[in-house]
């Protein structure tokens, strides 16, 4: 089983605004390209189901999860129910330092292929860290910073600067 694990800075808001802003799954494709679509099931406050579409090296994964929210604890914890995975699971954690809040974004994930982990498995470790950090840049306007992890914070700065032969890409 693969981790993959990012810690962002958000500059100068609450962790309860952090917490209901990172919760909005279905607006994650509004912020990068990788994720296809994200369509929500709400259970109730505590609770919903989500359908995800990602792109993948050349394809698309396809999971359900079921996602739990403790606005208490401000943690929002995941797990697949059905899907391309063969685990799946991991949690958003949120807390507060000084004026700043952090965010702890952890995904445990196995996709069931042993002779091709060694492959899939780190391609896939980068793509959720770098994928979750755009997320969350965008999700902020800026007043982010990642912490501790140079290669997603130089992946984040070079993707939002406009690519010439692709108008419109941030």
């Amino acid at each position: 089983m693969r981790n993959a694990s990012v810690a962002l800075r958000i500059h100068d808001v609450s962790p309860q605004a952090v917490f209901e802003r990172v919760h909005d799954f279905a607006r994650y494709p509004d912020f990068t390209d990788v994720v296809r679509s994200v369509t929500v099931h709400e259970i109730s406050p505590q609770e919903e189901t989500s359908d995800w579409e990602v792109y993948f090296r050349n394809g698309i994964l396809r999971w359900t999860e079921a996602d739990r929210f403790d606005r208490e604890a401000l943690v929002i914890s995941f797990e697949q129910v059905d899907g391309d995975f063969e685990e799946f699971s991991g949690s958003w954690r949120i807390t507060a330092d000084g004026p700043d809040s952090l965010v702890f974004f952890s995904a445990d994930f196995d996709f069931g292929i042993p002779s091709l982990a060694g492959i899939l498995d780190p391609v896939a470790q980068r793509v959720f860290k770098e994928t979750i950090a755009r997320v969350v840049f965008g999700l902020f306007a800026g007043a982010v910073s990642v912490v501790d992890d140079e290669a997603v914070a130089k992946a984040v700065v070079e993707s939002a600067i406009p690519s010439p032969s692709v108008p419109g890409l941030r």
